[in-house]
């Protein structure tokens, strides 16, 4: 892990593997978070804001949470609820969190950033891009102070919105589109990736039963045993898609990787699909780092061991 804590802006959507994902980063050791900012996305904003406050609420955290963007750049807004349940949190009630802090998501992110060293601060996407883009499309100069920008994103593969298209790429793909030419290095945490860390009964049995365990790890029991499992994986667990995205900060060893040259599609039945050349077949240069394999047994353990920390 990191020896000194690294600045994060984290955008997200909860949605119940964002609420996970959110408890990882403020319990995680080597992970600074300084700002929460919210998107429709799972479902509404009108839900997802909410949902985003308790989760901190739950943690005892002060970070700011700021609401930003209630529909994608282009067209119109389109939840999941089919996973996430129509509250976003699979049914399972948080107590209210703090009030969220006033003002636009983009324009938080903008002042963050401005405020920052150069190649200092690290962007975290668990959702539609939308807000992300606006700041950097708002301020493109800004771009200067972001170290790396982590983003839930996109398939190698079939998608799960469509069969081409990843949800949060399909729901936004010109956001996406910005932030791969924004000109600063690009993680993805695909599909195919997050595949691997499938929750399964047996892996949430394992998680209920981690020792010295406080609320947050009991309340991310319960969102992960609440998920339906995946027709896609044959019932036998579900994805947990956010997660990865903020364990590549902290633990990177259990990831493999590779640079590769990575667009999304912006018009006709392939909207949204992410398109990889893993093998330079296009010609283009690399501007991202796909995350490839992942040892899912040391993922669970380090979520466990992390989760247990937050009371």
């Amino acid at each position: 892990m990191p020896a000194t804590p690294r600045p994060v802006l984290l955008d997200c959507d909860p949605g119940t593997d964002d609420a996970v994902a959110l408890w990882l980063a403020l319990a995680a050791p080597g992970i600074d978070l300084q700002l929460v900012t919210v998107a429709g996305g799972n479902v509404g904003l009108e839900r997802t804001l909410p949902n985003a406050r308790a989760v901190l609420g739950l943690a005892g955290a002060g970070v700011p949470v700021v609401a930003g963007a209630d529909r994608p750049l282009v067209g119109r807004f389109r939840s999941e609820t089919r996973v996430h349940g129509m509250d976003g949190l699979g049914g399972v009630t948080l107590p209210e969190g703090p009030p969220a802090t006033p003002g636009l998501a983009a324009d938080a992110i903008r002042a963050r950033l401005r405020a920052a060293a150069a190649e200092s601060v690290t962007l975290v996407g668990l959702g539609p891009a939308t807000n992300l883009a606006l700041a950097l499309a708002a301020e493109p100069d800004l771009a200067g102070r972001v170290a790396e920008i982590v983003l839930m994103t996109g398939a190698v593969g079939e998608g799960n919105w469509s069969s081409a298209a990843e949800f949060n790429a399909a729901m936004d793909p010109e956001a996406l589109a910005i932030l791969l030419a924004c000109g600063r290095p690009v993680t993805l945490a695909t599909l195919d990736l997050t595949a691997q860390a499938l929750v399964t009964p047996a892996r949430v049995a394992a998680l209920r039963a981690v020792s010295g365990g406080g609320r947050c790890l009991a309340a991310a029991v319960e969102i992960l045993a609440a998920i339906p499992p995946s027709r896609r994986f044959e019932h036998r667990g579900v994805p947990l898609h956010d997660p990865c995205a903020v364990m590549w900060l902290v633990a990177p060893e259990l990831f493999t990787h590779r640079a590769v040259t990575a667009s999304v599609v912006l018009d006709g039945a392939d909207r949204g699909r992410t398109r990889i050349d893993r093998w330079g077949r296009d010609g283009a240069p690399a501007n991202a780092r796909l995350l490839e394999g992942l040892d899912a047994e040391g993922f669970f353990a380090a979520l466990g061991m992390m989760l247990k920390e937050l009371k």
